[in-house]
This record gives C-alpha cells, sequence and structure tokens, in this order.
C-alpha cells in the first residue's frame, strides 16, 4: 500500500493547494490504492526530518521506498502506470521534459507571486513576480493553443505537475488574459481523479483540529 504523508493540520487558505494533492492525483488516476498519513504542521519530528531535510510535505512511501517532492512522486507513480506514462520512449521523454518546465519554468514564477501577495503582503514585490508570471504564462498559453494536452498527445503525469503550477494562479483571476491556458486548466480540473483528490484534501483538513501552538493569525498565513 503507498502512503502519502501530508500536514495533520493547515489554515484555511492553502487549503486545496498543499501539494499533496499532486500524487493523491496521481494514484486516483492511475487507479493505484493508497493511504494518508500526517505529520504536524509545527514542529517536525527527527524521523520525519530524517526523510524530508526541508520540513516539508508531501512524502510517498512505497514499501521499504521513501521519496520527497512532488515532483519526483508523480513521476514515480507515473512509472507505475500507462494511465500517467507512456510506455515509448518518444512519449517518456515528452512528458518528462514538459514535467520539468512545469517545475522548473512555470511554477517559480507563480509561486513567487503567491507568496510574495498572500504570505509577505508585498504589493510591490507581488507586481515584480507578476509580471514575470504572465510572461511565463502568456508563452505557456501559446503552446496550448495547438494542443489539448501538454505531452504525448493524452493525459499524462506531465498534465498533473502543469496544472498544479498554474492552478492558483487560474482561482485568482490570473489566467482569464490567456484562453487557451484556462480552457486547458478547466478540462484538466474538471476530471474525476482531480475532484477526489482535492475533495479528499479539503476534508481532511475541514476535520483536523489547530494544533494549540498555531501561531496568531495562522488563518492568513501561507506554510512553508
Amino acid at each position: 500500500m503507498l502512503t502519502i504523508t501530508t500536514f495533520d493540520w493547515v489554515p484555511e487558505m492553502p487549503r486545496g493547494y498543499v501539494r499533496d494533492i499532486r500524487p493523491r492525483w496521481a494514484c486516483e488516476e492511475a487507479g493505484l490504492p493508497y493511504r494518508i498519513a500526517t505529520v504536524p504542521s509545527t514542529d517536525k519530528s527527527a524521523a520525519h526530518l530524517a526523510i524530508q531535510p526541508f520540513h516539508q510535505v508531501p512524502v510517498l512511501q512505497d514499501d521499504d521506498r521513501t521519496i520527497f517532492e512532488s515532483g519526483a512522486m508523480t513521476l514515480y507513480l507515473g512509472e507505475k502506470s500507462p494511465v500517467l506514462m507512456p510506455a515509448d520512449e518518444d512519449g517518456r521523454i515528452e512528458v518528462l521534459q514538459w514535467a520539468f518546465a512545469a517545475l522548473n519554468s512555470i511554477e517559480p514564477p507563480v509561486t513567487g507571486w503567491a507568496v510574495a501577495r498572500f504570505f509577505h503582503r508585498d504589493e510591490a514585490s507581488a507586481a515584480r513576480w507578476e509580471e514575470w508570471m504572465t510572461q511565463r504564462l502568456a508563452q505557456l498559453d501559446a503552446v496550448l493553443s495547438t494542443r489539448a494536452f501538454i505531452a504525448a498527445g493524452r493525459f499524462t503525469a506531465a498534465d498533473i505537475l502543469m496544472t498544479e503550477a498554474v492552478r492558483m494562479a487560474g482561482d485568482e483571476g490570473k489566467l482569464a488574459p490567456h484562453p487557451a491556458l484556462t480552457d486547458y486548466v478547466a478540462r484538466m480540473t474538471a476530471r474525476p481523479a482531480f475532484r477526489k483528490a482535492l475533495a479528499d484534501q479539503l476534508a481532511h483538513f475541514a476535520a483536523a483540529k489547530a494544533p494549540t501552538n498555531a501561531p496568531a493569525g495562522a488563518q492568513d498565513k501561507v506554510p512553508s
């Protein structure tokens, strides 16, 4: 049984965006059974730090194998299912290329913008990040104007990572100038596997109780 470890609780704002949704979604698409484990959102145990040196979630455990970084997990799960990863070499290389593009070219400016705007509440910094983000979103929109999926001509693990890289920007209205990208994200997030992964994550955090040592004002902050 695969085990995905996430936080036991997070403030309301980041719910739906905590990155355990990526391996959850991959498992749902591939029909891979999994269970959820938790670690505290505040103090981490030595055992957790031994497998995640950056104090983060998620972590994926598969028998005696442990993997951190949501991108690595999604690609690892892709290797377990032809639903997520093509069998042919050309298709596989294309998936890997676009998975890394999502994580390295698209996600950094989106995350930088979100942190500046919602965590630091620094509008000047957010504007600088948004300029870069807008450039990248326009470039991605041009690619998606000629294809239905980001790689290999069908849904793959790369679509999970690309959708997650831009979803928060879309929820905040930043995809509106980019019609192909807007349509792409709408189609990806309408998939039943995504809807279930999202609903399960939201239900998990809704049922959780805030720790007594949660910092004041935590409901307004994005966790690291």
